[in-house]
């Protein structure tokens, strides 16, 4: 092989290196937005679902201990 031909391998083996280099970073790309997507959408699930416990908690001075067992 000539000079020539063995820089033009190189160069295409590089460019394809390249070429699937470019579409993984796309592919990675696209999961970090849609991962991001999914975070966004379960904590506004988890602040929601706080919200509800908060609300359906019984008031805080109210305990167990403060009950009489039905039998008194």
């Amino acid at each position: 092989m000539n000079t020539n031909t063995i820089i033009d391998t190189r160069l295409n083996e590089l460019e394809a290196k390249v070429a699937f280099a470019e579409d993984l970073i796309e592919t990675l790309n696209q999961t970090v937005i849609r991962q991001q997507g999914q975070l966004d959408s379960l904590q506004q699930q988890m602040r929601l679902l706080h919200q509800q416990f908060k609300d359906a908690r019984p008031d805080e001075t109210h305990t167990l201990r403060d009950e009489l067992p039905p039998h008194y």
